[in-house]
């Protein structure tokens, strides 16, 4: 609704088309922000390339758009620069419309998608028996702000948590508890899901060395899955334990899932396999029912298999993820399926994804992506451990969060010689916590690995959650300091930008729908957390050089809403990386 760029392209295909003809009509006119805020606000480096399409030198073309070139509503007169640089700067009257406009909209301009889709999100999946780690950070907090996005947007978004519940891995802790605790097999929470996962452990080291332990585990996964009374409880209440454990964490981190374990696409798995085999597309090798794929080789460069049924006729991950693809797209109406895994799984779901195109599963109308994502590691580097060797527990690392907000908290309030009830101090210690472990993570390319400092993500400078939250609080201190009442501003009250920082405030936070709508589709929330950086930047700067309360009008009203359209901004964008605002800190 309004996006300057758009605007601005649009006025240049209808120049391209005038000047050149409709030959010309889609042609990219190369429009960027310029690198030097003395040349304007945008260039269009398009004449250049249509120099030796055109057969004429491209300030002489650059000369003719200009001339065909209807934006004297937007901008000031265009210059032509160097080779045939087209630069523009904004109208401060443009601006000013614009940002009233933003202002009085719910939605900040950002109008909802006319194609709105049915997308499936795969994120989080934890396993049963496990305690969630540092390890199902990544996936978790990025899976949930991607929803967000697209769910704001105006997408249809089903959030699935596709939790390990199934397999080898229940035979054998069944097996086990049956021997060393078998009242676990019977009655709710008679462990508790520590005690769970040092039995998990235990259990797999009898599975690796004790063949006659292996065989009874085996014998256990083939009552499970033939529905064994007992066996089924057993399952029932080790999956019900877990699942309590994981909804405190999800709680805590205001996470929504809808759970969709492996279980739940067992009775699907033959069918995916005959179907398969109907195809032609099954091989049998060393045993297993296989799919070659082409482009797909092993480390002597030999052919990689995709195994979906293994010599002992049991299924696994992959058998599993093309039964849940063939449901997200059926039953599901699926048209865009999201995985967000950490990139060691790339090829996993590369070659998964390449055979269900095989099997001409994947329709042309439906796409399938792999989000990946690096490691969370320690300041030395390397995979975040504690130090015995283990992943770190999710639960102790959000805890140590909160843990060290509130101590840095209460020094600065003890500096300040503040006075805060327990309650504030719980609330904003909560806040701040979650919210720096979140941005601390959004705010990295996921696909890069990050190292985890609370102290860089705690500090109030900074690209932080704390530095993005103060600046909310630093307009909630204006609202509180004139008794404004932000909801209830003057609607007539014009927008008037003179000084440098107004402008600059102004042209920052008309990018919103931009960056917003490029999240959308390239699934790369640190864009959302940089832009909100800057607007912090900006704000801050327009904060110290203009007063606000002490203005007269009309500048008083005008700056207030800056003000205001500065926080509902902040609000929405942290909003959709899973972080709260506070009114105070």
């Amino acid at each position: 609704m309004f996006s300057t760029t758009s605007q601005l392209k649009a006025r240049f295909d209808k120049a391209f088309t005038t000047a050149f003809g409709e030959n010309l009509a889609g042609t990219d006119p190369m429009l960027t922000a310029a690198s030097n805020p003395n040349f304007g606000d945008f260039q269009c480096n398009a004449a250049m390339s249509l120099g030796k399409k055109l057969g004429k030198p491209p300030r002489a073309i650059a000369q003719t758009i200009i001339e065909n070139l209807d934006i004297a509503d937007i901008c000031e007169a265009p210059e032509i620069a160097g080779p045939g640089f087209i630069n523009l700067k904004l109208k401060p009257a443009y601006l000013e419309a614009q940002v009233r406009a933003m202002a009085i909209d719910s939605r900040l301009g950002i109008a909802p998608t006319e194609t709105p889709q049915k997308v499936a999100i795969d994120f989080s999946s934890p396993n049963i028996a496990k305690e969630m780690h540092v390890g199902h950070l990544r996936s978790t907090i990025i899976g949930d702000a991607i929803a967000r996005i697209l769910e704001f947007l105006g997408h249809d978004v089903i959030r699935i948590n596709h939790i390990g519940d199934w397999g080898t891995q229940f035979g054998m802790l069944i097996a086990y508890l049956r021997e060393v605790h078998p009242e676990a097999l019977t009655t709710a929470d008679s462990l508790d899901l520590g005690d769970l996962v040092a039995f998990y452990r235990q259990a797999k080291q009898r599975f690796d060395a004790d063949e006659t332990f292996k065989e009874t585990a085996r014998q256990e996964v083939v009552k499970l899955q033939a529905g064994a009374e007992d066996t089924r409880r057993a399952w029932k209440l080790l999956c019900d334990q877990s699942r309590r454990e994981f909804q405190v964490i999800y709680n805590l981190l205001d996470i929504k899932l809808t759970e969709r374990g492996e279980s739940f696409y067992n009775p699907l798995l033959p069918a995916v396999v005959e179907d398969l085999t109907n195809l032609g597309l099954l091989v049998e090798s060393d045993g297993a029912k296989c799919v070659f794929v082409d482009g797909f080789t092993n480390k002597e460069g030999e052919p990689l298999p995709l195994i979906v049924q293994k010599t002992d006729g049991g299924y696994n991950y992959a058998t599993t993820d093309l039964a849940a693809i063939r449901y997200r797209i059926k039953e599901d109406g699926a048209k865009r399926i999201i995985y967000v895994t950490d990139s060691g799984q790339a090829n996993h779901f590369a070659q998964v994804f390449a055979v269900a195109r095989k099997a001409n599963w994947i329709p042309e109308d439906v796409e399938i992506v792999h989000v990946p994502f690096g490691l969370v590691c320690g300041e030395d580097g390397k995979r975040l451990k504690t130090r015995s060797g283990d992943a770190v527990r999710l639960q102790d690392l959000l805890d140590e969060a909160i843990v060290r907000t509130r101590a840095d908290l209460e020094t600065r309030l003890a500096a300040e010689e503040r006075q805060e009830t327990e309650e504030f101090i719980a609330n904003v210690s909560h806040v701040v916590g979650l919210s720096a472990v979140k941005y601390a993570d959004l705010s990295q390319n996921r696909a890069s690995n990050y190292v985890f400092s609370y102290d860089k993500m705690l500090a109030l400078q900074g690209n932080t959650a704390p530095y993005m939250l103060y600046a909310y609080v630093r307009v909630q201190g204006i609202r509180r300091k004139g008794g404004i009442d932000f909801d209830n501003l003057d609607a007539g009250a014009k927008v008037i930008l003179e000084s440098d920082t107004e402008l600059v405030l102004a042209k920052h936070l008309l990018q919103l729908n931009e960056v917003i709508n490029a999240v959308g589709g390239d699934l790369l929330p640190n864009r959302i957390c940089q832009y909100l950086f800057e607007l912090s930047q900006k704000f801050n700067q327009f904060f110290e050089q203009c007063p606000v309360l002490k203005a007269e009008e009309p500048l008083r009203s005008s700056r207030l809403v800056l003000c205001d359209l500065t926080a509902r901004t902040l609000q929405l964008g942290l909003g959709l990386l899973g972080i709260q605002v506070l009114e105070r800190m």
